[in-house]
């Protein structure tokens, strides 16, 4: 199985770009995935998560809009959520149906927010994975730190070194697995060194964040949070950094009321490449309410 991929415009305040996106399974099914994935990765992540989903679904992988095969912005400034949210609106209308369910890990989780929130959102079911609406300022800073850095290796063993140093939180992978990773988000440039795949103007939003701009930022998302009305799962890596205890523990209690599940000995963010935890997101999914 094999999937297509396609493009569709967009508008940033700069102009238009293009967003790549995977399409898996029946192109005519009415029951859509749409799986979104985090700061610096990109569509492939979901590659074993939507093979196994394709017989029930049409599975939609984007590439968010600086990453992997999708355009970049002329103002780097406007990687943040609320043009990302745009987007892929304009990717649902692409869709033409009129409910989808949706996969956001990290990033993708709070695109998926966003547009959950809305009055009359097509979103019906949404997992959140190891993401919620307070997020753990140490741990952006770590993210934002490596982001924005540029990286060049001679060896792919080396570039795939690197990835695994910065990707740890991921926890026990096998090393086909490991490769994979390293692979979806490696590019090589016009000398042949590997490098990384997305714009690293990813990184500016990041640098130019105050801390009113945080405590203003997690209101605005508890209060999208309260307004989501999508049967809800959030799924927290046990040893995270990024969603604490405490912020899963909320998340149960108030807005949709999200049904928790806690993978042990992983950090930020499981990576859903493992039968098991495929397991959770289709049990889940496919589970009749």
């Amino acid at each position: 199985m094999q999937a297509r991929r396609k493009s569709v415009q967009c508008l940033s305040p700069t102009g238009l770009h293009t967003m790549s996106y995977q399409e898996w399974g029946d192109p005519f099914n009415p029951e859509v995935l749409v799986c979104v994935h985090g700061l610096a990765r990109v569509s492939d992540d979901f590659d074993a998560l939507a093979k196994n989903l394709a017989d029930r679904y049409r599975v939609i992988c984007p590439d968010v809009v600086g990453r992997g095969a999708s355009g970049r912005l002329r103002n780097p400034m406007h990687y943040q959520i609320p043009q990302y949210v745009s987007d892929m609106v304009t990717l649902l209308a692409r869709l033409d149906v009129v409910k989808v369910d949706w996969f956001g890990t990290s990033m993708g989780g709070l695109i998926g927010m966003g547009i959950a929130s809305l009055e009359g959102s097509p979103i019906r079911k949404l997992i959140l994975n190891d993401v919620g609406p307070a997020l753990n300022p140490v741990a952006l800073a770590r993210i934002g730190e490596y982001v924005g850095q540029a990286v060049a290796f001679d060896r792919f063993d080396e570039a795939l070194g690197y990835i695994k140093s910065i990707s740890q939180p991921f926890g026990v992978h096998t090393d086909a697995q490991w490769e994979k990773l390293a692979r979806d988000v490696l590019r090589q440039n016009a000398a042949g060194q590997w490098i990384k795949h997305y714009d690293l103007g990813l990184g500016l939003p990041f640098k130019s964040v105050t801390a009113e701009q945080v405590t203003a930022g997690e209101a605005m998302l508890w209060a999208a949070y309260d307004a989501i009305r999508s049967k809800t799962l959030v799924v927290r890596g046990e040893n995270s950094d990024l969603l604490s205890l405490e912020t899963v523990t909320e998340m149960t209690k108030r807005g949709p009321c999200a049904t928790l599940v806690q993978i042990s000995s992983v950090g930020h963010a499981p990576t859903f490449v493992s039968a098991e935890q495929i397991a959770i997101a289709r049990d889940f999914l496919l589970r009749d309410d």
